[in-house]
């Protein structure tokens, strides 16, 4: 599931601009009709490894709600990483279906 979410965080941010770790995970859900609800137990590991692979870049803010917040955009590697993944993804579902 891990690699699963990090692509899930990754097209969720590929929509453009920067979004703190909560408002992620509200997009996930938004875009889910409420069947993807990802803990912060889930999403902030998920977050730091994509941090350390280069996928994503956080700066420090502040929130809507006057709160400090890490704030994540998608780099141009992770852009690259996403579409190969999607494609592989694509792939697999294909694959399934023809079953």
């Amino acid at each position: 599931m891990p690699d699963t979410l990090e692509l899930l965080i990754l097209q969720v941010l590929s929509g453009g601009g920067e979004m703190h770790g909560y408002g992620i995970a509200q997009q996930l859900r938004l875009l889910s009709d409420e069947v993807l609800q990802v803990g912060e137990s889930s999403l902030y590991p998920a977050l730091q490894r994509l941090l350390v692979k280069g996928w994503v870049k956080a700066e420090w803010g502040t929130s809507d709600n006057n709160r400090r917040a890490r704030y994540y955009t998608l780099t141009a590697s992770g852009r690259k990483h996403l579409a190969l993944e999607r494609r592989a993804f694509d792939h697999l579902i294909l694959a399934i279906t023809r079953s």
